[in-house]
């Protein structure tokens, strides 16, 4: 397994070997949590609380398949914040899911100045609706000259089919897609075929059906608000943590799933005020595990600030993320080309918005 843990606050449950998971939850205000273990056995473990407010269990004869849920102080039993694999959907158990049996091959990524982008809906993208119904497809996307299929989100949302931007996992790929499996195919048939995988990953909120983050801790924030409710928690009282989720999320998808770049939604609608953001220390990190992967690995942020604090270097006050998906180009050419004035479009329309995105 390619996986490396120092700061020994990664979330979910993780496998140590064949047959021993460990399990971890951040819930610093309740006191006592228990995992249940539905299947195959089942059997309740109470956890361990340690000083950061993280809840620990190291459990045996826990293997891959395995389904369990949190049992809260309060007696509520919720599936985990941090699940690898809802086979059941968002109010279901999660199940502990094995590393992902990748063939790399050499793969070391690919030049960012050389991608060409094919956005991929992967419900929509065939019939089947499912990561392994891709494959067949991309010789044809490789002979259009296409070297980057860019994924939309496929964190578990609710019901087999949705835009994805309501997702309420960030960690679990969509089972009806064909889960975590699926998707490590997926991406090593890419690799197979030269072409490099980003993932749009959602951090600036969350959908509302399955979304139990806030029954744990503090994740989000009445401070802030976005167009899809309270922002979450990147710069109050123990966001440390917070932001500790989402960056192992981000090195999770990286490392254990093989994707190349994240494309971050919204980045605008990330509420962050503090001395150290969000997106600075995210970068951060994932460029420290590209340098231990030894491969090219990328962070692509959605903004409609047209701001070029995101991609300027940290030397010079930046982000030092490596790319921006623009919104303000878009939206000022479609104007220009269109005359469309709806939604997006309302203060778009005159060639000099054009030239000044």
């Amino acid at each position: 397994m390619k996986t490396s843990e120092p700061s020994g606050r990664v979330p979910g449950a993780v496998p140590l070997d064949d047959t021993t998971t460990r399990f971890r939850i951040w819930a610093p205000e309740i006191e006592a949590i228990t995992l249940h273990i539905l299947a195959p056995d089942e059997r309740s473990i109470p956890m361990e609380k340690d000083e950061r407010g993280y809840h620990i269990a190291l459990v045996e004869n826990s293997p891959a398949g395995t389904r369990y849920k949190f049992r809260l102080d309060d007696g509520r039993e919720l599936p985990d914040p941090a699940s690898r694999f809802q086979p059941d959907g968002v109010h279901g158990p999660s199940e502990v899911t094995a590393a992902a049996s990748r063939n790399e091959s050499g793969w070391s990524g690919t030049p960012l100045r050389n991608y060409v982008i094919y956005e991929l809906h992967v419900g929509t993208f065939t019939p089947e609706g499912t990561f392994e119904s891709v494959i067949p497809h991309l010789p044809l996307l490789r002979s259009l000259g296409i070297t980057a299929v860019e994924l939309m989100p496929v964190a578990q949302f609710p019901g087999p089919r949705n835009w994805g931007y309501d997702g309420t996992y960030p960690y679990a790929a969509q089972n009806s897609y064909g889960g975590p499996a699926g998707l490590a195919g997926l991406v090593d048939a890419c690799h197979g075929e030269g072409l490099a995988v980003i993932l749009d990953v959602v951090y600036n909120h969350l959908g509302p059906e399955g979304n139990y983050l806030n029954a744990f801790a503090p994740y989000f924030t009445d401070r802030y608000r976005t167009p899809w409710g309270d922002a979450l928690n990147f710069d109050g009282a123990e966001s440390d943590e917070v932001r500790r989720y989402f960056i192992e999320n981000a090195l999770y998808w990286v490392t254990e799933m093989g994707i190349d770049a994240l494309r971050l939604d919204a980045v605008h609608a990330i509420a962050d005020q503090s001395a150290y953001p969000f997106l600075h220390q995210l970068a951060n990190e994932v460029r420290q595990r590209a340098m231990e992967l030894d491969r090219r690995i990328y962070l692509i942020a959605e903004s409609d600030l047209n701001d070029p604090r995101l991609i300027h270097a940290p030397e010079v006050g930046g982000f030092g993320l490596d790319a921006q998906w623009s919104d303000d180009f878009h939206h000022a050419l479609r104007g220009v080309l269109t005359g469309d004035r709806a939604g997006y479009y309302e203060d778009f329309g005159e060639l000099d918005q054009l030239a000044t995105a």
